[in-house]
């Protein structure tokens, strides 16, 4: 087996949120499933999107400069395998699907998402296969629910935790 097959392999081993990553602008309308998106800083808030260089999707993120970074929820599964390319909806037809709304910018925002990030690329870097996009956070929303994670090449649900506030 190859180096880059078992780095594949391994890497399938680290769990990882399921995200639908998406941007709206001038150069179009897109977006894709992706599980490699990670913290930078919180000062300023910053996170990095790792995307493709091959995917048509690149030169648009690139081109439009704004991103939101939807953190799927359990009940998202099927809409991040339509992003994933899994069920051959076209790209239309995925956002004319429930749950999807658009904000000042006119970049795709996916209701009841466990958190939305969106802001302005403000930096990348090409390396290896991938552009590594990082991202200035100007808007954020959470909720609490059960998430959808990715491992072993297999969707998982994890289940949130109730938490319980005692009284002082």
């Amino acid at each position: 087996m190859s180096l880059q097959q078992d780095f594949r392999n391994a890497m399938s081993k680290l769990a990882a949120a399921v995200n639908i990553v998406t941007t709206g602008g001038e150069a179009g309308t897109i977006g894709i499933t992706a599980t490699a998106v990670c913290s930078v800083t919180d000062s300023p808030a910053t996170i990095l999107v790792c995307v493709n260089r091959s995917s048509a999707s690149n030169e648009i993120f690139k081109k439009n400069g704004r991103m939101c970074v939807n953190t799927c929820a359990s009940e998202h599964q099927e809409m991040s395998m339509h992003f994933a390319g899994m069920t051959g909806l076209e790209m239309e037809e995925r956002f004319a699907l429930e749950g999807w709304n658009f904000n000042q910018h006119n970049v795709p925002v996916l209701e009841g998402a466990l958190t939305t990030l969106e802001g302005h690329i403000n930096d990348m870097k090409e390396v290896g296969t991938h552009t590594v996009f990082f991202l200035e956070i100007e808007t954020i929303t959470t909720q609490d629910k059960d998430a959808l994670m990715y491992f072993d090449r297999q969707f998982k649900h994890l289940k949130a935790e109730v938490k319980v506030v005692q009284p002082a």
